[in-house]
């Protein structure tokens, strides 16, 4: 450094500015330069103010070094080595500006600041039996009292590692792993002198100190009280009541002489706390563990490490202790327990210090070190490397597991150093216990500092110190709440340690035991799974045995895991599924409550399986309008010129939509009537997408205009999962263009749209069947809106009027489309209604339809289309209800089946009661019908009689596990009888 103005130097980070240059000017410190002419600062003194500055609080360091220099009985050793040794200077006004309590101790102990220089200064942090050497040796060779002399040994020991840390010599986990060392040599320093005290008639005893909490976690804090229990046993088989006693007074002295000499020690985590023995055998803490100990204590043990007295027994201890910490979260209520501790915690801070609290605040130190404690306790009790006492490497090794996500992890460490090197600094300053920040800018200055922060372009120092603050504290209590109440912990814990292992045998057993129809073959999926070392496979390992549980609860175990592989297979490059599954529960028991129900979703998540995101938001399961998804697919279509690929794109969107609307429905979000609507939507958008695409080659303008009329179920927007799309074609020539010109056109753009919508695919077809045409399937395809009208005029047959009841614009030109359907008005809601011929002929033909389409074979109580009371009879006797009267009735022109049940009954043609009865058989008998396909996976009308699909449909219609799927039954044959009544009353007379 080269000289510089004094005044300059001087400024530099004091608070006290004058103060700070007229101290500087003590001839004690021995920095000449105030009386060199022109102020010049020699390099030597730049450096050692520059030292000064650089610590936590310069006024205080250099006060401190003035007292020091002022007294040292060495004092000129103490002036040249702070101009020559770098070392030196650093370690002492870094300890000087960083706590006043071991500058205190520097001053007034002789011997301390050369223990600083670099010579002396070990490089090698002293280990726990070296640091108990030392501590007894100092003790030893005393001619002060013994607790007099391990004070000050201690405080030396803590100097030294002050020095280290303020200098950023040694990260906050290794300095707290010192402390505990430190902490445990004391104890054997303690218990060493309370030995040397027992008089000689004492009977014999071995004495093990377990320490708890941090001081066993190798964590420990510079001022902390340090958790210990007491455990003791007679020696070669002697009586163990005077053993006892003799322990008893070795334990209550050691806890007093570390009490007058670094810290009070804590034995109330013992059994019964206070009010129990403070000394027990081994024995007596196995009973009480195995009796009577509450979850916390069992949390408390997960640090319990043997620090002093006799090693073996301690060991000893530790081990027989280990086994009764790994079941448990097996307890009633143990997840539940440890989330009410922590709140209790928070709930009894006192007022306006929760948000300065490093410690038990939210997003405080407690909140990362109670979420690490319970994802160890539930699930290492299948995996051993969770199983340890440290924070830190407990979490490292939860996400080395996958039971906590890599960034999550490494987002906790952060915030835990963090909150842990502010606690040590505070902590430092005055070696006193506290977790709480400063509320004056001064302290907040001094503790940012002492962390080696810096103004950055937005904020002071302080400001800087905030915004690290707070968003770790942010980010702490986020991943606290994700982690600490995540689902699949509950559920993890209920699962006995014994089943969690996936070992063939024991996975076998417990697989038979669920109910899994084929064991083998579910072994078979798993090992798929978890095999190998990849962390896809571990985080398997971690949620499989959860989810086989809930799969046991499904209708079809083995089906939903043989899916629940295909959908793990497909997203197996995908980070966030298996993260989702982990720390979401809804997502997974929504996936398994689909996949062991719904041969149907399974096939399309199959396909599509990036789709499962949208479990975890009630948002994404939202059907969209036929507007929304038909911008979607347009949209997405006009980015391929080829047309297959456009089409291709369009069926894709709808094999997700479809996958959205089922979902809903399994989940039980969707009535009947919005099932319709929505599984309608999907069909309108895919055909009007895909009939933009087909028009895509032809001229412009085109010689006509096109309009597509939705038919039967889909004009009705009554839509199943396995329903085909009536439709009728329709087209105008364009003004002045040639009526075959325009034929040509529409019958070219219908039969690629026909085509393309059913070509082979991964994507499930769309259906579009023009049956009900004029003239049948013997009729041209497409008829311009002329030759309808002259047909329907001339030819048109009753059952054809009928089956307008439903024609409805649906894709294409929407004004084509709308006088289309006002020219068909007169056709379907005749003014004179039916005569008793028209009405014979629909009686006619129903009944044909009911015997010749009825699968041979069938149980017509139970088919949900062509059965007694089932959909056939309801619509048929609306629409016979509709032909007779919707002239005279506006609200009985509707396309939709309930909405004419309830205008019949609002007129008078139907009794209330009836019409309930119809509407109630025929919203059960369309969703019988809906839940057959998403059970199978294809369409089906027929109920099965009994066995694994019935029950499946029955669990898919919403009735409990507990429930005989024979209530389903009854339940659907009565409906469907007084429904069949009505149809006999009305329909027939």
């Amino acid at each position: 450094m080269r000289d510089v103005p004094w005044p300059v130097l001087a400024s530099r980070r004091f608070a006290d500015q004058d103060r700070a240059a007229r101290l500087l000017r003590d001839p004690a410190l021995g920095l000449e330069a105030a009386h060199q002419p022109g102020g010049e600062v020699p390099v030597a003194a730049a450096s050692i103010v520059a030292d000064l500055t650089t610590s936590a609080d310069p006024d205080l360091a250099l006060i401190s070094l003035l007292r020091l220099a002022e007294i040292a009985p060495d004092h000129a050793d103490l002036l040249d080595a702070l101009r020559t040794d770098s070392g030196l200077r650093r370690r002492l006004t870094a300890v000087l500006g960083g706590s006043s309590a071991l500058g205190e101790f520097v001053i007034t102990q002789a011997p301390a600041w050369p223990r600083l220089r670099s010579e002396s200064f070990d490089a090698v942090i002293p280990d726990v039996a070296r640091l108990a050497r030392d501590l007894i040796g100092a003790v030893d060779g005393a001619a002060e009292p013994p607790e007099l002399a391990l004070r000050t040994a201690y405080r030396y020991a803590l100097l030294l590692l002050a020095a280290r840390d303020l200098t950023g010599g040694i990260d906050v986990v290794p300095v707290a792993a010192h402390l505990a060392d430190l902490a445990a040599a004391t104890l054997q320093a303690a218990l060493s002198i309370a030995e040397g005290r027992l008089p000689d008639t004492a009977p014999r005893c071995r004495l093990a100190i377990i320490a708890m909490g941090k001081c066993g976690g190798r964590e420990l804090n510079y001022v902390s009280d340090v958790d210990v229990v007491f455990v003791a046993e007679p020696v070669d088989g002697e009586p163990i009541e005077p053993a006892l006693r003799t322990a008893t007074d070795l334990a209550s002295a050691t806890m007093r002489i570390c009490a007058d000499a670094a810290w009070p020690v804590d034995a109330n985590l013992r059994p019964e706390g206070r009010n129990g023995a403070l000394v027990r055998t081994l024995d007596s803490y196995e009973g009480y563990y195995r009796r009577w100990a509450r979850t916390w204590e069992f949390q408390a043990l997960l640090k319990a490490r043997p620090v002093a007295g006799d090693a073996r027994l301690g060991a000893h201890v530790v081990d027989r202790l280990a086994p009764l910490i790994w079941t448990a979260a097996e307890r009633d209520g143990f997840v539940a327990d440890i989330r009410a501790m922590r709140r209790r915690v928070e709930s009894a801070l006192p007022p306006g210090t929760a948000d300065r609290e490093l410690k038990l605040g939210p997003g405080g130190l407690r909140d990362v070190e109670f979420a690490v404690q319970l994802l160890q306790l539930v699930h290492g009790r299948s995996d051993e490397s969770l199983r340890s006492g440290a924070t830190l490497a407990a979490l490292a090794a939860l996400a080395d597991g996958g039971y906590v996500g890599r960034d999550d992890a490494a987002t906790l460490a952060a915030a835990y150093r963090f909150l842990r090197q502010a606690e040590h600094r505070l902590q430092l300053e005055h070696l006193r216990r506290t977790h709480l920040l400063p509320v004056d800018e001064a302290g907040l200055r001094r503790l940012a500092r002492s962390m080696g922060m810096q103004p950055d372009a937005k904020h002071d120092v302080v400001g800087v110190f905030r915004a690290e603050h707070g968003r770790h504290k942010r980010e702490v209590r986020r991943l606290h709440e994700k982690l600490f109440y995540r689902p699949l912990l509950d559920a993890a814990a209920k699962v006995p340690a014994e089943s969690l292992s996936l070992a063939p045998d024991a996975a076998r057993a417990r697989l038979t035991a669920l109910g899994f129809a084929d064991p083998s073959g579910a072994l078979h999926h798993i090992a798929a799974l978890t095999g190998g070392v990849s962390r896809r496979a571990a985080i398997q390992r971690t949620l499989l045995p959860m989810l086989l549980g809930r799969f046991a609860d499904a209708p079809d175990p083995d089906s939903g895991l043989r899916a629940y592989r295909t959908v793990s297979e497909a997203l197996s490059d995908t980070p966030w599924y298996l993260r989702m599954l982990r720390d979401d529960g809804l997502v997974a028991d929504r996936l398994v409550r689909l996949l062991g129900s719904s041969r149907f979703v399974a096939d399309l998540l199959a396909r599509v399986p990036e789709s499962l995101r949208m479990l975890g938001n009630d948002t994404e399961l939202t059907p969209r309008s036929a507007t929304d998804i038909t911008a979607s697919m347009v949209a997405a279509a006009e980015r391929h010129p080829e047309a297959r690929d456009a089409i291709g794109v369009i069926r894709g969107i709808r094999r997700h939509e479809l996958l959205r609307v089922a979902c809903a429905d399994l989940l039980d979000a969707l009535t009947i009537d919005a099932v319709g609507t929505a599984l309608t939507a999907v069909a309108e958008a895919s055909i009007a997408a895909a009939l933009s695409v087909a028009m895509r080659e032809l001229p412009d303008p085109p010689a006509m205009r096109l309009a597509v009329i939705g038919m039967g179920r889909l004009g009705g927007e009554e839509s199943g999962y396995g329903s085909d799309a009536d439709v009728l074609y329709v087209y105008e020539p364009r003004s002045g263009a040639e009526e075959g010109a325009a034929g040509q056109q529409a019958a070219a753009v219908v039969d690629r749209l026909q085509r393309e919508l059913v070509a082979p695919s991964p994507d499930p077809p769309v259906e579009l069947d023009a049956g009900l045409r004029p003239e049948g399937r013997n009729g041209p395809l497409v008829r311009s809106l002329a030759s309808y009208a002259a047909y329907y005029q001339r030819w048109s047959a009753t059952w054809e009027s009928q089956a307008l009841l439903r024609a409805r614009p649906i894709a294409g030109d929407a004004e084509l489309g709308e006088r289309f359907v006002a020219g068909v008005d007169p056709v379907r809601y005749p003014d004179a209604g039916l005569s008793a011929a028209e009405i014979t002929e629909i009686r006619r033909i129903k009944a044909r339809v009911d015997n010749e389409r009825l699968p041979r074979g069938a149980d017509r109580t139970m088919h949900t289309k062509l059965g007694r009371g089932g959909l056939a009879d309801v619509e048929w006797t609306v629409q016979l209800l509709q032909l007779r009267h919707a002239a005279a009735g506006p609200d009985l022109r509707t396309a939709r089946t309930v909405d004419a049940l309830r205008a019949a009954a609002a007129h008078g043609l139907l009794a209330r009661d009836d019409a309930a009865a119809l509407e109630g058989a025929w919203q059960l008998a369309m969703r019988t019908r809906n839940a057959i396909t998403l059970v199978r996976g294809r369409p089906g009308d027929q109920i099965p009689p009994h066995g694994k699909e019935l029950t499946a449909i029955v669990r898919v219609l919403g009735y409990p596990p507990d429930r005989d799927p024979g209530q389903f039954v009854d339940d659907y044959l009565r409906a469907t009888r007084r429904a069949r009544r009505v149809v006999d009353a009305e329909f027939y007379r």
